[in-house]
């Protein structure tokens, strides 16, 4: 491999109803996978992997959302390969998922157990390449984002739309903390960092700052200005 070529390469794949991004991850020289978010669709995934001369290493977990997860325990089942996320304070979701998969219409979505929780400043490997682990709360209590320093690359789960930000209209959501993980913990690993969202396409930090409506420079001083009675547009995020 040279060393223009990147370190790692991925796949989106849209799964469930909901469109959730899945995204498949590996490590370009040893053909290492993780699957992040497995919401469902199990044997699609699978056939990715296949199609991409992969070996599946781990399967990674933003937070507790059915979309998200729902896949993650058949997924383990298939492949043996350990669940690495998210933070413990989503074991809540994790524990209603087949409920909620039920109320969707997708009645294969099961609870896991992982084994391994991730916190603030953790690492998770990939072959011969590693992602930093950043707790964001907010959306739920217990999301993390998975970062590539070198490869300016993040999957940020539910956090971050390309124009919208997560809701946190959902048990123990919280929208300061929310604004808080955006502006305190993403805008700082630089304004080119390229990003996938939980829903919809890539965008990158910069362009966020630039024109997203809820988390651009401008409408965080707006919001500093006119005080904690500010009225930040209508979230319409699917997440």
């Amino acid at each position: 491999m040279s060393q223009t070529e990147p370190p790692i390469r991925a796949v989106i794949a849209p799964v469930t109803p909901l469109q959730q991004n899945c995204t498949i991850v590996w490590c370009a020289k040893t053909l290492k996978a993780a699957i992040i978010d497995p919401g469902g669709e199990v044997p699609r995934l699978m056939q990715v992997l296949k199609d991409q001369g992969l070996t599946l290493e781990k399967i990674w977990i933003t937070h507790g959302h059915m979309d998200h997860a729902g896949g993650a325990a058949e997924l383990k089942r298939l492949t043996g390969a350990p669940i690495e996320g998210p933070h413990p304070d989503d074991q809540f979701w994790i524990d209603q998922i087949q409920m909620t998969g039920e109320r969707y219409g997708i009645p294969e979505a099961q609870s896991f157990v992982t084994d391994r929780w991730l916190d603030d400043g953790d690492v998770v490997t990939l072959g011969e390449t590693q992602f930093e682990v950043i707790h964001c709360p907010g959306h739920t209590p217990g999301h993390v984002i998975f970062f590539h320093r070198e490869a300016r690359f993040a999957q940020v789960g539910d956090v971050l739309f390309q124009g919208s930000i997560g809701r946190t209209d959902f048990p123990r959501g919280n929208h300061q903390d929310l604004l808080d993980s955006i502006t305190q913990k993403l805008w700082p690993l630089g304004a080119d960092i390229r990003f996938v969202p939980g829903h919809g396409p890539m965008s990158s930090f910069g362009a966020e700052r630039r024109s997203n409506p809820y988390v651009s420079d401008l409408a965080i001083e707006a919001m500093s200005i006119e005080g904690p009675d500010f009225q930040s547009p209508k979230n319409t995020s699917p997440g």
